[in-house]
């Protein structure tokens, strides 16, 4: 389980410096286009990450409750 949050959060991390340079990229372009591209691109970079805290949260609260009753077993 370990190794597959570690293979996950890499691929996050990759995720996010793709957005934060594509941010950077479509903000240097004069283009037509560039404009809509960099306001979905800054979106992007906002709501991705509070999602994802937003599902890990989420996660964590709604299976608290089957650890807890795991480690009374033991």
């Amino acid at each position: 389980m370990k190794k597959t949050k570690r293979i996950l959060a890499i691929i996050g991390v990759v995720l996010l410096v793709a957005m934060y340079a594509s941010t950077l990229v479509f903000a240097f372009i004069d283009h037509t286009k560039s404009q809509g591209f960099l306001k979905a691109s800054i979106a992007c970079t906002i709501l991705v990450p509070v999602l994802l805290y937003a599902y890990t949260m989420f996660y964590k609260l709604s299976h608290k409750d089957n650890s807890e009753d795991n480690d009374s077993m033991h």
